[in-house]
């Protein structure tokens, strides 16, 4: 080997590792920079934040699953748990406790907590217009809310029941008086063993499933019967986190929104989503889930109107329907003739 050959070789060499060294350095930056754009959001610290629900997941519950199962709450800085519906303890006491930061209730209990001094805000509608009825087996020769008259109500228990369900008889006639149990199994399965006569459902649910099962009913829904049009359920949150948290609040309810919204017109999608996004075994009949989508989804809000607006309307007629049956007690168990609609509900966080 000549000189120059020598000369090229010590000066070429190292060049050519300092070219590919460098190169592999900047093919690796390249990588991380890929790499830290895809995680960024993954990386994102997320604001824990809790949901307690009112029952087992269902189709009242489908934006909150769409929004989980599109990361809508991750992309708001949130991370959501759902904390599963307990008999022992209701959502209204989990968020007014502090507990759980929202929850899902209904215009009932938020009534029946301001009466003993637990109140809780309803912050968005889930549902635009009530959509539950008196259910009776077809077979039962009961036609209509006067007939339940000395009949046997299955009930969950809630103090107001008793008192709108007796309201609803009379103003059809009756005289409001039934025998008031309890329920521990499903309400189809107690009309069904004849246990009791008749029962309070949600029309989006449980009378589809009957349906699906061959079950005929008679259905009586309560607007139908002097019952003033109400919002259920409803999302709720306390009056302290409203002072407190009022920015997590408006980042939650900006996903929830979308969630409701896509599922408005989205049918099956949404439906898929719930049904993916739930415990597994969660939903063993998944076309109930498609049925009562497919129902629900039309009813989330009023055509151009935005999903979870609430108004005084509605927030002054049913509260007082119950005030004024005498369904509503305070915490020493008087009955309480008058309460702060206007504080029960916001429309703020939708904003």
């Amino acid at each position: 080997m000549n000189s120059r050959t020598r000369l090229g070789l010590s000066i070429g060499l190292p060049i050519l590792l300092l070219l590919a060294v460098v190169g592999a350095f900047l093919i690796q930056q390249q990588r991380n920079n890929a790499s830290s754009a895809t995680t960024s959001h993954g990386s994102q610290k997320l604001t824990p934040m809790t949901l307690a629900l009112d029952w087992t997941p269902n189709t009242n519950h489908t934006g909150i699953y769409v929004a989980l199962q599109n990361h809508w709450y991750e992309d708001q800085g949130i991370d959501l748990k759902l904390q599963p519906y307990s008999s022992n303890v209701s959502p209204d006491v989990l968020v007014s406790s502090g507990k759980a930061d929202v929850g899902i209730s209904s215009t009932e209990s938020i009534v029946a907590d301001a009466a003993v001094n637990q109140p809780v805000v309803s912050i968005a509608a889930i549902m635009q217009h009530n959509t539950s009825a008196l259910v009776t087996l077809k077979n039962s020769g009961i036609t209509r809310p006067r007939d339940l008259d000395g009949k046997v109500y299955g009930g969950f228990g809630a103090p107001y029941e008793g008192a709108v369900v007796s309201e609803i008889l009379k103003k059809d006639g009756g005289q409001g008086k039934f025998k008031n149990v309890t329920l521990d199994v499903n309400a189809m399965q107690a009309l069904e063993s004849h246990r009791v006569d008749f029962a309070w459902v949600f029309e989006g649910w449980e009378v589809i499933q009957a349906q699906r099962q061959g079950i005929q009913l008679n259905v009586f829904p309560i607007t139908d019967y002097g019952v003033a049009d109400y919002y259920t359920p409803n999302i709720i949150t306390s009056p302290n986190e409203i002072k407190q948290k009022s920015d997590l609040l408006r980042r939650f309810m900006a996903a929830t929104k979308k969630g409701y919204e896509y599922a408005r017109t989205h049918v099956q999608e949404s439906a898929q989503d719930l049904l993916a996004k739930a415990p597994k075994g969660t939903f063993p009949d998944p076309g109930l889930v498609l049925a009562s989508q497919e129902y629900l989804s039309p009813r989330y809000a009023d055509t151009g109107r935005p999903w979870g607006m609430q108004d005084a309307a509605a927030w002054h007629g049913y509260p007082a329907f119950i005030l004024n049956s005498g369904g509503v007690q305070d915490a020493s168990g008087k009955t309480v003739k008058s309460l702060n609609f206007d504080a029960m509900y916001t429309n703020q966080f939708l904003s």
